[in-house]
């Protein structure tokens, strides 16, 4: 049985995870602010159908083209970091594209 102490531990602890990721102000594919709210998403770099389970905040915009562009199992295989996002071709363009856009963008 877990008692209410340890429950109030855990909801501080919870807020003070989601204060540091809220912290990190810029998405790490495109290097522009994210602005709390409907433009922000999660994405895994290894895909959970691959086995990934560390998630990044990052622009939904940014989110949707990784996933359109690549399959799972590229991204799994071959596209697993931000660098290697990156020097995609198609992602390459989509990033200088989409830098000139406003950090609340949807696309």
């Amino acid at each position: 049985m877990v008692s209410k102490r340890s429950l109030r531990w855990r909801e501080g602890d919870d807020a003070d995870e989601l204060a540091a990721a809220q912290a990190i102000q810029l998405c790490p594919l495109c290097g522009r602010h994210l602005t709390p709210g409907d433009s922000v998403d999660e994405h895994h770099l290894t895909p959970r159908s691959q086995g990934g389970r560390e998630k990044h905040l990052i622009h939904k915009v940014c989110h949707q083209k990784i996933h359109q562009t690549l399959k799972p199992r590229e991204l799994a295989r071959h596209f697993n970091s931000w660098d290697a996002l990156r020097t995609h071709p198609e992602i390459h363009k989509f990033i200088e594209w989409v830098q000139k856009r406003p950090s609340e963008f949807l696309g």
